[in-house]
């Protein structure tokens, strides 16, 4: 098995793609750990601390434990998987969409690129709903108080 590993990255184009991929996830590991500008990281940690098991933890590990962390890249994976669930659901519904998926390579590349449009969307979506909800109080620790993670929110308003 370490030999197959030795003559992957004796070929250029597969070794090229392997140090991207472990570029991309160190950079995703680095970006976890950077907290997001404005949070009380401290009471996050308490939250999160507080929230054994729920829909936190299980948010939490699509993110790969960067949403306890608060971190810039919190959402982790969620936007695009949600993203491609919705465009599977709509190529039954939207002929358009049905006729791209059929048409081969072209087509897989146009639904995947709305695909990805779409992730940028509910990206943003997401991202303002989870700010709002943890700067509102609508989230308590564990022992019912509520949690407000973004003290200075209104610093960030235009």
């Amino acid at each position: 098995m370490l030999g197959a590993f030795v003559n992957a990255f004796r070929v250029p184009d597969l070794r090229k793609k392997i140090l991207f991929t472990l570029l991309i996830i160190a950079v995703y590991r680095f970006g976890a750990h950077v907290p997001t500008p404005g949070i009380d990281v401290d009471a996050a940690q308490r939250f999160a601390a507080g929230a054994s098991g729920g829909v936190f933890q299980f948010i939490n590990l699509f993110s790969g434990g960067a949403l306890t962390q608060m971190a810039i890249f919190a959402l982790g994976i969620m936007p695009y998987i949600t993203s491609s669930i919705i465009m599977q659901l709509l190529t039954v519904v939207i002929p358009k969409l049905e006729a791209w998926s059929k048409e081969g390579e072209t087509g897989q590349k146009k639904v995947t690129q709305w695909t990805r449009y779409l992730t940028v969307v509910l990206a943003i979506l997401q991202s303002t709903g989870l700010a709002f909800l943890f700067h509102n109080g609508s989230i308590q620790d564990g022992a019912g108080n509520p949690v407000d993670l973004i003290p200075n929110f209104n610093a960030w308003r235009v």
